[in-house]
């Protein structure tokens, strides 16, 4: 058994993270942290996991914690776990981080994008990029694990296979993206409350989200040229999902079959992600709740546009269910393990 720890238990990851963890047969979940729930059993925070889940919820203490389990989830806002990850921790044990502190590999751009420090760029060229479906091998001999972002996710799973065989306009790309109020996290904030987003939709962080740079590294890195994109995010009165519609200019006259076995060629093994049927596109209710990512696309002949719909579970594929997903292939266990849960509908 895969003896584990969540750091940030409590916030809405953490908790999605014990809830995969527990049903997940290769793992016991031996310890769970929380800043603001210290000394409070999981359920008295959580009701769903009333006589499921009796863990107390302790101070966190990231070197005692590495003695005593095999692997440890970080769930918490960026700029923390690069103060508490150091060589000496890594010798004991795996981490996993779910924030953003080791996604991007320059010291610089994460700073400038992030407006904090980072503490510990020695581990930045260290820790693996956690896509599954694109760093496969890579994952599975690290023991410092980048978790990919939700919306980043979304889109550089949707875009990677027309970049890597080179059938799109590098300067063209457009990402249009929508997520569920619970990738704002748990914390207090006006903009989330029900009468602020209820019956609205709102565009925002324009030109400027943190997730911009990730999108751009991890698709130049597949498509091997340098990649700039636009990206434009919103906040729909959702709880969960992540929908991403991108625009794409083809570079020659392509059909649609032609698209579709490249998309084929790269995830028609793949267990998590689902392609469409032709006219059929993606959606978040057909997602919640699963670690499936779904994708689907129409060509546009009027314009030579490729218009590409994705959709995920931002709490899930985007967050602890790959993260679920990266430990499977880090221990050399089945990479499904634990993760074969069907989407639930309606919620």
């Amino acid at each position: 058994m895969v003896k584990a720890g969540i750091i940030g238990s409590t916030g809405y990851v953490g908790e999605e993270l014990v809830r995969i963890l527990l049903q997940h047969p290769e793992v016991e979940l031996s310890c769970v942290t929380s800043q603001s729930y210290i000394g409070k059993h999981f359920e008295q925070v959580y009701e769903n996991f009333r006589g499921v889940c009796a863990l107390e919820c302790q101070e966190e203490d990231i070197e005692a914690l590495a003695d005593k389990v095999d692997v440890i989830f970080i769930a918490l806002p960026h700029g923390i776990a690069s103060k508490k990850i150091n060589s000496d921790i890594l010798n004991k044990v795996k981490i996993i981080d779910i924030g953003a502190d080791f996604r991007l590999k320059d010291k610089n751009t994460y700073e400038s994008w992030y407006e904090t420090d980072h503490h510990n760029e020695d581990l930045l060229n260290h820790a693996v990029y956690g896509l599954c479906e694109w760093k496969r091998e890579q994952i599975k001999k690290t023991n410092l694990l980048a978790n990919p972002g939700c919306y980043t996710t979304c889109s550089i799973l949707s875009l990677a296979p027309l970049l890597k065989e080179d059938i799109l306009k590098e300067d063209s790309i457009i990402i249009d993206a929508k997520s569920g109020v619970s990738g704002a996290g748990r914390s207090l904030s006006l903009g989330v409350h029900f009468n602020e987003c209820n019956e609205s939709i709102k565009a925002y962080k324009l030109a400027s989200h943190r997730h911009i740079p990730e999108i751009e590294q991890e698709l130049s890195d597949v498509s091997g040229k340098s990649i700039k994109i636009t990206f434009t995010p919103h906040l729909v009165p959702m709880n969960r999902g992540i929908l991403v519609t991108a625009y794409g200019t083809l570079k020659n006259n392509t059909n649609y079959d032609d698209i579709y076995s490249i998309y084929e060629k790269y995830y028609g093994n793949e267990y998590f992600i689902r392609l469409t049927k032709k006219n059929v596109f993606p959606e978040t209710r057909w997602v919640k709740g699963s670690n499936y990512c779904d994708i689907g696309f129409a060509i546009d002949e009027r314009t030579n546009r490729i218009i590409i719909v994705g959709a995920l579970d931002n709490l899930v594929k985007g967050a602890a269910g790959q993260a679920v997903q990266n430990m499977n292939l880090m221990f050399g266990l089945e990479e499904t393990m634990g993760l074969k849960n069907i989407p639930i509908f309606p919620v």
